[in-house]
This record gives structure tokens, C-alpha cells and sequence, in this order.
């Protein structure tokens, strides 16, 4: 707001026209006869510059209010009749000013409070696009979210009917969701509209409370009862059998009793790797929402994995051989679930590739990427193990990674397999939000191929030093 500053023709007219009254008056004395024409004319030539000074008085006061109502210092006379006004404005602005930092504290702690949520949250105004995000929101649907329509990022039907019933008619209502991609996510989402518009012209707000976990939980509760209690049951009859069989008719034969044995024995370790695979993968899946946090080091990883498989690659006259990239950057992931891939790969290369070969293990950065892989700013590496065995028909390879899917069972069980290897290794790259990539050629061999994002160069170089003190 400009300030008040007038000008000196304005002080002439107001003051002109300020004398116009008493000129009125000495004219009518004049008229009368009660005064003399002369000194009349002297005394209206004299009131104007009296009132000028009057005026200017009174505008320099103006503007001095004016000063005290903007913030600025007043220098207002104790004794002028502005005073005490002048001093209520001031006091008022004080009390504003207050007022205006304790909100501005408070918008703080609540847009605080909101970043921290750990659950996705919009603002929307009453066109439905988004003004405002929590970091929850952005980091599940991208950074560019302000200014777009809700509909641009939450497609489902009943969602958009919920967000148009709290606009329009100001009901809240709450609908659940599932989204497929990166990967499959359930949200319970919460659209209620505010009582007041918000500063940022908000109208209303959806909260995406998670689901996922817990239909996991009650999923693999029921697949692992049906799985268990499948593949269970072969290794358990067989147990059973050989036991009534040695308490039988082979009481007191040894050589039953030694061979028995041995089944039993292999029968039980089977056992063992079913359970072990099935709790390890119904702990990833569990899991499989949320992308892990950590650095991994795939060279410091695949030196390690291929240290303990080197001893049963030799038992087949197998070498595996490592090729590192020089300077391989790290990937975002769990260096624990990452050598569990490797290991299960490479492990699948031994027991099916033919006695006698190479197993190949490339570590590099990707040149490309397939087209299954998600969006990463940074690159990928990939890892791929390349073993010469009898191949995998073409027929197959879209189902490689499913529950229990054998290729050949009966050589799969006789090597050890419990068919969940790969469901194991598809459920991690996926939950590194990387991507999984079979070739093969039957009488050739098969190369399985992993691709992982880099890890940002903010996440290599850690967070920077606090301030000193």
C-alpha cells in the first residue's frame, strides 16, 4: 500500500476550498453593511494560507497514522488528538503480529506432523487436484504431485466416488484399494472433507492407511497350510512306511535297518529344506511392499557366495567363474536377501548344469534393461549366472518362477530341489524393485538375469556432518 504523501497543489486547492465559507460570510457582512469592503477582501486573502498551514499539519498527522497502522514508528505528539488511536494501533499490530508467529509455528508443527506420518496423505481443493503431500504420498507416487488431479494418480472408481461425495456433498467415506504396480499394494483410503477450507485452499483430505501386511499375513497363512501340507505328505508317508517296516518284518534284519535309514535320513533333510524354503519365502513376501533401505556391496556378495559354493561346483568337475566390473557401484538392498539370490541361482546352475562345465557370474553395470524393469534415475547393474546345461523349453520359462513348478520333478527331487528356489529369488528382485530375466536353449544351457537400481549418490555418500556447536 503506497504511503501518504500529498502533494502541494492538494494542500493549496483543500485549503482554497476551506476558505471559500469564509469568504461567503465576509461578503454577506460586506453586503450589509456590517463591514467594510477593503478589510473584508485583506482578511479572505489571508484565510487561505492560514488554512494551508493547518492543512499540512494535519496531513503530516495523517501520514503518522498511517506509519503506526503499517508497523512503521509513529512520531505522534503525546498531546495530539491522535494520540490515543495511535497507540490502540499499535497495540492491535502488536497483538497481530503475535498472533500471525504463533500460527506460523503452528502450520509448522502440523506440516511437520503430516511429513511424518507414515501414511500417504493429499489435500485436495474443491476441483480435486492435489495442493499438498506428505513425504509418505511422494515417495509411492513420485515427487510432481501439486497441481495434478487426483485421478491422475488414484485411478480406482471408488475412490474418485468417495473424493466426489466429500467435495460435493461433504460425506467422509472410506473404500479400499489395490494397486498392481510397481508392486501389488492394498490401502484402506479415508476421503473426508475439512470443516474449514485450508490456507492453501484445501477442501478436503485422503489418508491411505496400508493393508498389504495384513492380507499377506492371512494369504500365507492359508498358502502355507495348502503348501505344506501337499509337499509334506509324499516325504511323511515315506517315513511312516519305512518306520512300521522296521518295527515289522524287518525287525531284525541290519541290512534293511542300514538302507532304511538312509532313505529316512535323505527323506528328513527333505523335509527340513521345504519348511526353511517356505518360511523364507513367506517371511519375503511378508515383506515385499516395503523396499529395503540398505547399501549392498554385489562385488563384496558374489566373492562370498561363490567361497561357499565353490567345494560342491567341484564335486561335478564344475568351476564357477567370477567376473567383477571394476568400481561396480552399490544398490539400494539387503546384502542378506541379496546373497540368497545369488546363492540360489548359482546353486541351480550346479546341480543342473552338465558335469565338467563353467558356471559363468557377471557382475556390470547394464547397458539396457527389460521392460519390466521399474523407472530408476540411477542405472542398473545386473547380475547373470550362465551354467551349460540341457536347457529349459521355451514352454516352461513363463512359469520358472512359480510355487513348486519343476521343470522335470523327478530329477529335481532327486537333486535336492524343493521347487521354491526361484519363487524365492523372484519375490526378492522384486521387492529391490528390480527385475528377473530367463534365456535359455535346450542343449545349451540357461542364463538367468538380474537387474537392480543403483543406489542414489546421496544414499552412497550418507547424510551430511551435523553443524558444530
Amino acid at each position: 500500500m503506497p504511503a501518504f504523501r500529498p502533494s502541494r497543489s492538494a494542500i493549496v486547492k483543500t485549503s482554497l476550498l476551506l476558505s471559500l465559507p469564509v469568504g461567503m460570510v465576509l461578503l454577506m457582512l460586506v453586503a450589509g453593511g456590517l463591514l467594510n469592503g477593503w478589510p473584508a477582501l485583506l482578511a479572505w486573502a489571508v484565510t487561505p494560507g492560514i488554512f494551508a498551514l493547518l492543512v499540512q499539519r494535519h496531513f503530516e498527522r495523517i501520514a503518522r497514522l498511517e506509519a503506526t497502522v503499517e508497523g512503521g514508528s509513529a512520531d505522534i505528539e503525546p498531546n495530539s488528538p491522535l494520540a490515543p488511536l495511535a497507540g490502540r494501533i499499535e497495540s492491535l499490530h502488536r497483538a497481530h503480529a503475535e498472533s500471525l508467529a504463533a500460527l506460523r509455528q503452528r502450520l509448522h508443527a502440523a506440516h511437520v506432523a503430516l511429513e511424518s506420518l507414515p501414511d500417504p496423505l493429499f489435500l485436495i481443493d474443491a476441483e480435486a487436484t492435489i495442493v499438498s503431500t506428505n513425504r509418505a504420498a511422494r515417495e509411492i507416487f513420485g515427487e510432481a504431485l501439486a497441481g495434478r488431479a487426483v485421478a491422475s494418480n488414484l485411478r480406482h472408481p471408488e475412490v474418485l466416488k468417495a473424493v466426489e461425495s466429500a467435495l460435493e456433498q461433504r460425506r467422509a467415506r472410506t473404500v479400499e484399494m489395490t494397486m498392481l504396480v510397481p508392486i501389488e499394494r492394498s490401502f484402506a483410503v479415508s476421503v473426508e472433507p475439512l470443516s474449514e477450507p485450508g490456507p492453501d485452499n484445501s477442501q478436503a483430505l485422503i489418508l491411505m492407511h496400508e493393508l498389504t501386511a495384513m492380507k499377506r499375513t492371512e494369504q500365507m497363512r492359508a498358502d502355507f497350510v495348502a503348501n505344506a501340507s501337499h509337499e509334506l505328505r509324499t516325504p511323511l508317508s515315506t517315513l511312516v512306511g519305512f518306520i512300521e517296516t522296521l518295527r515289522g518284518p524287518a525287525k531284525d534284519d541290519p541290512e534293511a535297518h542300514e538302507r532304511f535309514l538312509e532313505i529316512m535320513h535323505e527323506q528328513s533333510l527333505r523335509m527340513s529344506r521345504l519348511v526353511n524354503d517356505l518360511l523364507s519365502l513367506s517371511r519375503i513376501e511378508l515383506n515385499e511392499h516395503t523396499p529395503p533401505r540398505g547399501l549392498a556391496d554385489l562385488s563384496r556378495i558374489l566373492a562370498s557366495v561363490k567361497a561357499t559354493l565353490d567345494m560342491q561346483a567341484a564335486t561335478k568337475d564344475m568351476a564357477i567363474q567370477l567376473e567383477l566390473e571394476a568400481g561396480l557401484p552399490p544398490v539400494t538392498g539387503d546384502e542378506d536377501e541379496l546373497a540368497q539370490v545369488a546363492q540360489n541361482l548359482i546353486d541351480n546352475a550346479t546341480k543342473y548344469g552338465r558335469p565338467g562345465t563353467p558356471i559363468r557370474v557377471v557382475a556390470r553395470r547394464a547397458d539396457s534393461v527389460p521392460a519390466a524393469f521399474p523407472k530408476a534415475p540411477h542405472g542398473a547393474v545386473l547380475i547373470r549366472v550362465q551354467d551349460q546345461g540341457e536347457g529349459i523349453p521355451r514352454e516352461h520359462i513363463p512359469r520358472l518362477t512359480e510355487r513348486f513348478y519343476r521343470v522335470d520333478k523327478a530329477r529335481s527331487r532327486d537333486l535336492g530341489g524343493t521347487g521354491l528356489g526361484l519363487a524365492i529369488v523372484k519375490h526378492i528382485v522384486s521387492r529391490h524393485r528390480g527385475a528377473l530375466a530367463v534365456e535359455s536353449q535346450v542343449g545349451k544351457g540357461s542364463t538367468f538375469t538380474v537387474y537392480l537400481p543403483v543406489a542414489s549418490p546421496a544414499a552412497i555418500s550418507g547424510p551430511a556432518p551435523a553443524p558444530a556447536a
